[in-house]
């Protein structure tokens, strides 16, 4: 990539997340920045990513963007199509979902997410569109990627508006209930850097920052007192190509990328 060249927050965030990708076998996508980054996955880091769809779409191998979950793109093409039921009953809660892909409004520091509101439940300042299959994407799949387009006190607060999706931690304190099978949130991708959690009982650690961010501003931008690790790294830049496939093939009409 030459000095001349820009990309947005976005492409940085996506491509960023598309390399953690490599190696990972079967991705159950959700839709938004998910969708870009499992699909710039598969045209880079990871060709051969099983993409799952909510919709019941195994195997998807879409010949455009999806444009949510039960687009035809993600149908044409895919290795099989089963019922929600089966998907959910069968594929994620039997173990077989390597890494679950979501977006969300607010996460905490151990990775519990909130899709549900912004305030007060009775009196929201904000209504969100709810858990979907978020819900059971956290306790099943074997780790939780999560990509965040702000990284502020009010997306990562000290403790979230709403549960929507607890994480494995939350699960545990609570005591009740089938325990998680998963390991919930490892990492998270924000326009600040990227957030890792390896210890199941841990919280979210900062592992790495994006070029001409400090750690001071990461901390000022989170609601908790977040650790860094001793092994803190800059993330590395969107190549030329990573660029030109999210413009020009990925994402042609501007629906993700902003």
């Amino acid at each position: 990539m030459t000095a001349t060249e820009t990309f947005s927050t976005t492409e940085l965030i996506v491509s960023v997340a598309a390399r953690a990708l490599a190696g990972k076998a079967r991705v159950f996508a959700g839709v938004g920045l998910p969708t870009l980054a499992v699909d710039l996955a598969a045209r880079t880091s990871n060709p051969d990513v099983e993409l799952i769809y909510e919709s019941g779409v195994c195997g998807a191998h879409p010949e455009a963007m999806a444009e949510g979950i039960a687009d035809s793109v993600v149908v044409s093409g895919a290795e099989s199509v089963v019922s929600m039921a089966s998907l959910f009953g069968y594929v994620l809660q039997g173990g077989n979902v390597d890494v679950g892909f979501l977006g969300a409004a607010q996460i905490d520091r151990y990775g519990s997410l909130n899709t549900s509101v912004i305030g007060d439940w009775d009196k929201p300042t904000v209504r969100l569109p709810g858990g979907g299959g978020a819900v059971e994407i956290m306790p099943n799949a074997g780790e939780v990627f999560v990509i965040m387009r702000r990284h502020d006190p009010s997306a990562f607060p000290a403790e979230l508006d709403f549960c929507t999706s607890p994480s494995p931690v939350r699960a545990r304190q609570a005591g009740v209930g089938i325990m998680p099978r998963g390991r919930g949130v490892t990492k998270v991708f924000t326009s600040l850097g990227v957030l890792s959690r390896q210890d199941p009982s841990g919280e979210l650690v900062l592992t790495s920052i994006h070029r001409g961010v400090t750690v001071d501003e990461v901390r000022a931008a989170t609601g908790w007192d977040l650790t860094v690790s001793d092994d803190l790294t800059r993330t590395e830049d969107p190549t030329a190509e990573e660029i030109d496939l999210l413009r020009n093939e990925i994402d042609k009409v501007r629906l993700y990328l902003r």
